[in-house]
């Protein structure tokens, strides 16, 4: 019986890259990799895959990882980790806002979007609680966002003849995703994004509706209701340091 967490590498160049594999669960034969904003490398692969035939597809796509690694890299040289402290820069639907951490030990703790800034009411002031605090607002802000555009973007997914669920759930390396069974997952920090993005995410997750895999007529659909979703997706991509990262 194969592990379901396998670290592996390969070498491109004069370096040697480091890859996660994990088991790929659905019923596909595909090795799926990514490279994740943070600079780690994860391989989905079949469990029936042996650990040489995983090396070899990514030893064939090793000079997209290496490319990826290094943009990725260059990227983290100019972003400073949050501290969760008054003065930080947090997003919310693509625009940043300005927070504030107010300290009163007898005040409701909570956030507010108030006056371009996001004021975080604490009764005493700590890096974790600050954090925890917000993000629990972000997924209370997303329940509600995700809600909305997935009543938007459905005038366009002709094909879906429900109204299909969706849950929240943080995710290191996927904006969301959807069940054999029709059910949407996605990821709260999405709504630090422009609503163009969102509306891009929970579209591809439809698509999968009709299309299960990336196929030709996967992209065909989604360029028929998102005519400009490569646009959307590029931007998205360059700034998920910032969103799904906890980066300035």
């Amino acid at each position: 019986m194969k592990t379901h967490h396998k670290m592996l590498n390969f070498t491109y160049g004069d370096e040697t890259i480091s890859f996660e594999r994990i088991v790929r669960t659905n019923a596909t034969d595909t090795i799926l990799i990514k490279v994740r904003p943070d600079g780690c490398v994860v391989v989905s692969a079949p469990e029936q895959a042996e650990d040489i035939e995983v090396l070899k597809a990514v030893q064939k796509r090793s000079r997209w990882v290496y490319q990826q690694l290094r943009e990725f890299r260059q990227r983290l040289e100019f972003i400073t980790l949050r501290q969760y402290i008054s003065g930080e820069s947090h997003y919310y639907l693509g625009k940043q806002y300005q927070l504030k951490v107010l300290e009163d030990a007898h005040q409701l703790q909570g956030v507010k979007l108030l006056r371009g800034k996001l004021e975080v009411s604490v009764r005493h002031k700590s890096e974790g609680k600050v954090q925890h605090l917000l993000e629990d607002w972000y997924k209370t802000r997303a329940k509600n966002v995700f809600s909305k555009r997935l009543d938007h973007v459905l005038e366009r997914a002709v094909w879906v003849e429900e109204r299909p669920s969706f849950r929240i759930l943080t995710m290191q390396t996927q904006w969301g995703s959807c069940s054999p069974k029709g059910l949407l997952t996605l990821n709260p920090y999405l709504v630090k994004a422009p609503v163009q993005c969102i509306d891009y995410v929970i579209l591809h997750e439809l698509c999968h509706l009709a299309e299960h895999n990336h196929s030709a007529r996967f992209y065909q659909l989604m360029t028929q209701v998102m005519p400009d979703w490569k646009k959307t997706k590029t931007q998205l991509d360059g700034m998920a340091n910032r969103y799904l990262n906890c980066t300035m």
